[in-house]
């Protein structure tokens, strides 16, 4: 009998979320899903880079998730690649979340698709907003570690 893996298997990061937000708390979700974006998760036809989550009527929902659908999907479906979809979790997170995006500054942001026991979760992470100075010294930083590393590697030579 085949096992299941116990470790996760990343399906679409959100790299750009890590950019232009600093993450407070991070929460799984589930995710509803047709039977065609199953099937196109599957293949990795997902992109988050857009993506972001709003709260309606005290329910989660993902916007902006974009799953292009297979090319046999269109022929049984009509499917909607920039479809709503809403998000799974226990009631008192929710609440919980609810009364931290009402705060101000914070929101949420999906920052990654992937699947947990033969089911496709999303990482939803608390987040607030980074200022351009912010967002330059992250750039500043990371051509430092680059160029250590080429001085490094030419060193080495």
């Amino acid at each position: 009998m085949a096992t299941k893996s116990e470790t996760p298997s990343r399906i679409a990061d959100n790299k750009k979320a890590a950019f232009n937000y600093y993450f407070e708390e991070r929460h799984e979700a589930g995710i509803v899903l047709h039977g065609w974006e199953v099937k196109a998760l599957r293949s990795g036809k997902a992109q988050l880079t857009d993506g972001y989550v709003i709260i309606k009527d005290g329910e989660l929902f993902l916007i902006g998730c974009q799953i292009q659908p297979l090319k046999t999907a269109s022929t049984h479906v009509s499917p909607d690649s920039a479809r709503i979809k809403k998000l799974l979790m226990k009631k008192d997170d929710i609440k919980r979340l609810i009364g931290k995006v009402e705060q101000k500054g914070f929101t949420l942001v999906p920052v990654n698709l992937h699947w947990k026991n033969g089911l496709v979760k999303c990482d939803i992470a608390l987040a607030k907003g980074k200022g351009e100075h912010d967002k330059r010294d992250v750039i500043k930083d990371r051509e430092g570690k680059r160029e250590v590393e080429r001085a490094m590697k030419s060193r080495n030579r």
